[in-house]
């Protein structure tokens, strides 16, 4: 499988999980509802910082419906607006698009407010998201590139982007 349809079949992936009602596109109540499930899943609703993570996931959805020119986007849509904005843009794209919500994410895991966040503060947000416990560990230390037991928001965000590209396979998505 080369790179391009790697990276084709994570964004289709990721439009199928985000389309929450299953309507054939994404909607910023999608991302509303994934938002408000993983905070619930969490145990975290009312904290200051799930109000974050939903504001930052709201702020996704609207940077992506803005590059797509519509607030109902469809899967061909989608892919074409990722490849292009996120995937095409690397580093700058992913920051852009991408950083934000893995701050959030950070921020909201991070019990000792460290900035970073470590196996098991992590591996509460791999629950949340329906990675198999059983994955945890190994994806944790996937994830730790430089083996300091903790995570950055960058290493955090640099996975992703390498997800993105096939240069890795850890269970980032969720079920």
């Amino acid at each position: 499988m080369t790179t391009a349809t790697k990276a084709t079949d994570r964004l289709e992936e990721r439009f199928r999980l985000w389309d929450a009602n299953s309507n054939g596109v994404i909607e910023r109540s999608d991302f509303e509802q994934e938002a408000d499930e993983i905070i619930e899943r969490l145990g975290t609703v009312g904290a200051a910082g799930s109000t974050a993570l939903k504001d930052a996931y709201l702020g996704m959805f609207d940077r992506l419906a803005q590059a797509a020119g519509t607030q109902a986007i469809s899967k061909k849509k989608f892919v074409e607006v990722a490849e292009r904005e996120i995937i095409g843009r690397g580093d700058v794209g992913f920051a852009e698009f991408v950083q934000p919500t893995i701050q959030a994410i950070v921020t909201l895991l991070d019990a000792d407010g460290d900035g970073e966040v470590d196996a098991t503060e992590m591996a509460k947000w791999f629950a949340a998201i329906g990675v198999d416990a059983d994955n945890t560990a190994q994806a944790f230390n996937a994830l730790d590139t430089d083996g300091n037991g903790r995570l950055s928001t960058g290493e955090l965000v640099a996975a992703v982007r390498d997800y993105h590209l096939g240069r890795n396979d850890i269970p980032l998505l969720g079920v």
